[in-house]
């Protein structure tokens, strides 16, 4: 399945979206060895980013045509990541404005890694501008 949106740095981590419905996103992750940390397996800013890119696609999931912005997120690492890792998002609650979500990461062996709560903020997405550098932004404030 692709991602609806582009996100350069998701695009390379190699993240892969799996499932993207009904409140719940799933991306799938193949850590190549530029991804490990000095202990040989998966730095915790990679494991971070895909977990706040599940929990936003969980998040967007109920409203595609929003966007979202990460507004916090706590993390807590329970062993190592090495491997094939797949990564489950889930919309715990939602107000008109704002996301509260939760993400676990799972190794090959289905061991939980790392597990994560988020708050997102539904922002709309603006059209393409017509400039010499087309961006797609949104409106953060």
């Amino acid at each position: 399945m692709k991602f609806q949106v582009h996100i350069p740095f998701v695009e390379l981590l190699g993240f892969e979206l799996e499932t993207f419905e009904g409140g719940e996103a799933s991306i799938s992750f193949n850590p190549k060895p530029e991804h490990e940390n000095s202990f040989n397996v998966v730095h915790g800013g990679a494991s971070m980013t895909l977990l706040d890119v599940v929990m936003a696609h969980a998040a967007r999931s109920v409203e595609p045509a929003m966007g979202c912005v990460t507004i916090e997120m706590k993390t807590s690492f329970m062993r190592a990541a090495k491997g094939p890792l797949l990564a489950k998002g889930k919309l715990l609650h939602r107000t008109a404005t704002m996301a509260f979500t939760e993400g676990s990461i799972f190794d090959a062996a289905d061991k939980l890694c790392a597990h994560a709560t988020g708050t997102f903020k539904f922002v709309p997405r603006l059209p393409v501008g017509k400039t010499t550098q087309a961006l797609n932004t949104i409106q953060t404030d």
